[in-house]
């Protein structure tokens, strides 16, 4: 379990050492330094920060003066006397703590990482243009705020004034960015909007399941994968059919995975004073991000303080610098504080004076895949109806670093962007994204949240929360608590969206269904809401034309309402607890089948016996949890290569451990004409293959078996530019490796693999009987710069289960004040 919650004398106590301890570390190698940026300072006080306590800045474009407070956890409280200045401020302060990551994300969105570091990145800035949201801006921009337009503007304006401030002084230039020779950017809104940073589902998931369909047939497919509602349809068109038979994901989503995935640096594009010598170093596993989360709902029915309690922990890639930013918005009007990405206004996390909330994944499927068949005198024609239709197409030109300018054609049909085009079988591929409508750039929406006051205006700001899809949870200080699902859901009248489809309009959207129409609860009887991705729609529900049909394995959710059926008495402490619960389910269903089982080997034996004994959770510190991870990897492979025919196995590669636990506690046809002599037999070979694989890590002597150590599970960072740079950049730009406890089916999602690459990337437990009791983490810290004593100070008190104050009220503030800087307006 988590270390307890410590009462705020103490904690600030261990935070201020803690701090000063860092302030230590907190420095790159003076080698290094003397290249990349200014001198640090070397002495146990703080590191060099862009603005010393109690510093004044005059900035262009405030229009009257602004207080930024970073307390001691490194969350910064911005005191306003407007709404323009508190949203240029907050852009101010987010360029300030995160300006690498805002030039890498403003150069993903706009398509210019190629004028920055030359010719190789041309064809992911082709791809980041060809998936840009190109609608009308006044309509977007309106629709996240009824002033929406102003408060982006002030907020670019804010990034903005910082860029110029680096520009001026590059002294305050972060030394990962110098380092690639990148100077920054300037803003516009129209990368707060942009979609390159979305989670969305499911079209990359389309062609594997349609040549799973052509190699084993409907039916088989649905038994081997695991679709809700199970009545699944999977027929695929005769043109579908050939277009996946012959062409690998690959090509056809090299412009979908560019505009998308995290970029990757070469040894030449940094600088030599960073460089290692010999070939980069691999420094994580290799795992598809997870877009999981928990969040719950308590009752004052059910707490010890008669108000509801509020509970969230995100799950999303663990990241240097954090994928979260934790801000206190408060000017007239507002009074918000919590967490959301660097890159975009408001808070989507957290509390304002009269409510909190929270969100998690929610299944809707807001993506297809077009197959179309091509006029064979223009493949600039694609056939749609009766006739043929031209695609439009856009040229673009893209600057390149060192090289002459690339122009560029970007092509559309009716339904998105084209993807993929082949010329020779005459056929092409595009993507229809709901994100591409207006008023769908992630969480931009929650800016309508931040001012709600009751479970009826956080209904109506919800109506325009258009991505992700998600659950959101409230409670407010009447007592009232709710769950809204929210999303833009596409009606599909004649097919689920699990394969792709042609694009000659026999298969075509009916619209979006409005989101107060999907699923939802106000104050239910039984005290409480909880989600974790799972399915948690009943069956009456009439509307499952407009849901998605994939979605987490169960064992999250089940495990957080079999704890929540029976809370009494919570508190901001237990729930904290709760987020760290690492009791394994699939464990509880597994681990007995062990029991009539022998083995030949004494120490296979002893190693059965000591897993028959453990109690079943994912502690750091457990022997039996080190078998129970191997053996669980090992069950899940073998299990699918008997139950998938060896002709399909490139297509489903795995099974959900939902349908493993099934088949081999009920043991299955699938398994063969002697389901449970197979059964034993993959048992036993799973459990013999997991010691020998822990064995191999720790050695025979079981008392040095511990599951959460660097030789099996962990949590090191790693910086995009780990692998090049030499190991005393390393050191300091990737924070780890720290042991990890649970897995990526306990409430403590850490992962399935040794390095843990995704997880709970914030966690926030609110009671609404005191804000000042509201407790955080974030990982590694608020600051992305690696100079600042915040860079990786909340890192091992994450992975501790040790939360941080988040002080609301003026006076908590104060107890926990680090920083002052005060805005003025430049006259």
């Amino acid at each position: 379990m988590p270390t307890s919650l410590p009462r705020r004398p103490a904690f600030r106590l261990a935070l201020t050492t803690l701090r000063l301890a860092l302030g230590v570390v907190a420095v790159l190698p003076a080698s290094i330094m003397a290249q990349a940026t200014a001198a640090a300072p070397r002495s146990a006080a703080p590191a060099r920060m862009n603005a010393s306590p109690g510093s004044r800045l005059t900035l262009r474009g405030l229009r009257a003066p602004v207080t930024l407070t970073r307390d001691s956890a490194g969350i910064v409280h911005i005191d306003a006397k407007n709404e323009h200045d508190l949203f240029f401020a907050q852009g101010y302060s987010a360029a300030r703590d995160r300006l690498f990551q805002l030039e890498l994300w403003r150069r993903q969105a706009t398509g210019t990482m190629a004028e920055a570091l030359g010719p190789r990145w041309v064809a992911r800035d082709r791809a980041a243009r060809l998936l840009m949201y190109r609608g009308s801006m006044a309509t977007e921009l309106a629709h996240y705020h009824p002033r929406g337009a102003s408060i982006i503007q002030a907020f670019v304006d804010g990034v903005n004034a910082y860029v110029d401030q680096v520009r001026r002084d590059t002294t305050l230039m972060p030394p990962d960015l110098k380092a690639l020779g990148i100077q920054p950017g300037r803003w516009t809104p129209a990368v707060v909007v942009s979609r390159h940073n979305a989670l969305a589902s499911n079209a990359k998931d389309e062609p594997s399941n349609a040549r799973a369909v052509r190699l084993l047939g409907e039916e088989a497919v649905r038994r081997r994968k695991r679709f809700e509602p199970e009545n699944a349809r999977l027929a695929i068109d005769s043109a579908v059919a050939r277009l996946v038979g012959a062409v690998a994901d690959g090509p056809i989503f090299a412009d979908y995975d560019g505009s998308r995935s995290t970029p990757s640096f070469r040894a030449e594009e940094v600088a030599t004073s960073w460089r290692r010598s010999g070939p980069a170093v691999e420094t994580r596993d290799t795992e598809v991000e997870r877009w999981e989360s928990n969040n719950w709902v308590i009752a004052g029915s059910r707490t010890a303080s008669g108000k509801p309690i509020v509970a969230n922990d995100p799950h999303r890639t663990i990241a240097v610098p954090s994928l979260r930013y934790m801000v206190h918005l408060k000017a007239p009007g507002w009074d918000v504080i919590g967490g959301g990405e660097p890159a975009i206004p408001g808070v989507a996390i957290g509390h304002n004076r009269h409510g909190a909330w929270g969100l998690t994944i929610f299944g809707i499927d807001a993506e297809d895949l077009y197959v179309y068949e091509l006029d064979p005198s223009n493949v600039g024609a694609y056939r749609y109806g009766n006739g043929f239709e031209r695609m439009r197409t856009i040229v673009d030109t893209i600057r390149v670093r060192g090289a002459a300018p690339v122009p560029v054609t970007l092509a559309f049909t009716r339904h998105g962007p084209v993807l993929y085009v082949d010329s020779v079988r005459h056929q092409a591929a595009a993507l229809r994204a709901a994100w591409l409508e207006p008023g769908s750039a992630p969480y931009l929406a929650s800016l309508r949240l931040d001012q709600a006051r009751n479970w009826t205006e956080a209904r109506a700001a919800l109506s325009y929360a258009r991505m992700p899809a998600l659950n959101w949870i409230w409670a407010d200080t009447s007592g009232a608590i709710g769950w809204q699902t929210a999303a833009i859901a596409p009606v599909r009248p004649n097919w689920d969206g699990l394969v792709p489809v042609p694009g000659d309009g026999r298969f075509e959207w009916k619209g979006f269904l409005p989101i107060p129409e999907l699923p939802h609860e106000s104050s239910p009887a039984r005290g409480y809401v909880g989600t974790a991705n799972a399915f948690n729609v009943p069956s009456s529900y009439p509307r499952f034309d407009a849901l998605a049909r994939t979605w987490a394995d169960p064992f999250r959710r089940d495990r957080l309402l079999e704890v929540l059926d029976t809370t009494r008495k919570a508190t901001v402490a237990s729930s904290g607890a709760l987020q760290y619960d690492e009791m394994s389910l699939p464990a509880r269903a597994l681990v007995p089948l062990l029991t009539p089982l022998t083995f030949a080997s004494p120490a296979v034996a002893a190693a059965r016996d000591t897993m028959l004994r453990w109690n079943r959770f994912m502690n750091a510190t457990s022997r039996g949890a080190a078998l129970y991870a191997a053996w669980e990897r090992r069950l899940s492979s073998i299990t699918a290569e008997v139950a998938v025919p060896r002709a399909a196995r490139s297509v489903i590669r795995t099974v959900p451990l939902a349908r493993t636990v099934q088949w081999l506690t009920q043991p299955d046809s699938l398994l063969g004409t002697n389901p449970a002599a197979t059964r034993d037999s993959i048992l036993r070979h799973a459990f013999e293959d997991a010691v020998s694989d822990v064995t191999r890590r720790f050695g025979t002597d079981m008392t040095t078996w511990r599951y959460g150590d660097p030789k099996f599970h962990f949590a090191r960072i790693s910086h995009v530019l780990d692998p090049l740079v030499h190991d005393s950049v390393r050191a300091r730009l990737s924070p780890g490796p720290l042991p990890r406890g649970g897995y990526a089916n306990t409430l403590h999602a850490t992962g399935n693999t040794d390095n843990q690459g995704h997880g709970a990337s914030l966690r926030v437990v609110i009671d609404l009987a005191d804000w000042d009791a509201a407790r955080v983490t974030n990982s590694p810290g608020q600051s992305g710069d690696p100079r600042s004593p915040f860079y990786a100070n909340l890192f091992p008190l994450w992975a501790s289960g040790t939360f941080v104050p988040l002080p609301y009220s003026p006076a908590a503030i104060g107890a926990y004040t680090a920083e002052v800087v005060h805005l003025s307006p430049q006259r």
